[in-house]
């Protein structure tokens, strides 16, 4: 069993508060890389989840390391919980989830199953998790790691990672290139202005497929 440090380097806060603004599913129209597998889903509607990863490793039905780890992680972090595979049991439940809730942490994201649904519902905890299952992990102390790379939604995750999720997914920006999100933000502020004044044209009868340029591919195809 390995546990190491949480990460070192923050990420500024007025990033994390610009990114809150931005949909995921908006910055999908500039990168293909970092999302996670979809079938990793948010327990709750309507979340926003911006903070940065503690990671732990663990597998079957040892969770004495996600214990731990809530216990480690700090305000605003983002647990990412890599399950080595196992679909059956569920890490996370609601003493997991109120333990995260009374440390005030942003969110926990799990490749594996969940428990105690309405409990997390009623604490409003942002959990995502691949389904739900009644079986859960025990306090075992075989296996495990804190604070290591892992892989969850077949993304790799390091510790201090940015994680960016909401009801659509769970996006991973790398800590190393953390200075290249400028990059995404302003562009992706930019689909928003964009996407207001598309709106208003739509409301004022121009079509969507003449307006996103639709039928001029379709005329230069010969289609239409």
């Amino acid at each position: 069993m390995i546990i190491l440090p949480n990460y070192v380097k923050k990420v500024p806060e007025s990033i994390k508060e610009r990114l809150k603004a931005i949909d995921p599913a908006t910055i999908g129209h500039y990168l293909h890389f970092g999302f996670m597998d979809p079938r990793i889903q948010s327990c709750l509607s309507n979340v926003k989840v911006v903070g940065q990863a503690v990671t732990v490793k663990t597998s079957g039905n040892d969770g004495i390391m996600v214990h731990k780890g809530v216990s480690m992680a700090g305000e605003g972090d983002v647990l990412v919980i890599d399950r080595n595979g196992d679909t059956k049991h569920a890490c996370i439940g609601g003493v997991v989830a109120y333990a995260a809730k009374v440390r005030n942490l942003a969110g926990i994201i799990i490749d594996g199953p969940s428990t105690d649904i309405q409990e997390i519902k009623e604490l409003g905890v942002p959990v995502f998790s691949t389904g739900l299952s009644p079986i859960t992990t025990k306090i075992v102390g075989n296996i495990g790691e804190i604070n290591t790379t892992v892989q969850c939604g077949g993304i790799s995750v390091s510790p201090g990672d940015l994680i960016h999720a909401d009801d659509n997914g769970v996006l991973v920006f790398s800590q190393t290139g953390i200075d290249e999100i400028e990059t995404v933000l302003q562009a992706a502020e930019r689909n928003g202005n964009r996407e207001t004044n598309l709106k208003e044209r739509l409301e004022k009868g121009d079509d969507l497929s003449s307006i996103s340029r639709a039928d001029k591919v379709l005329k230069e195809k010969g289609v239409i």
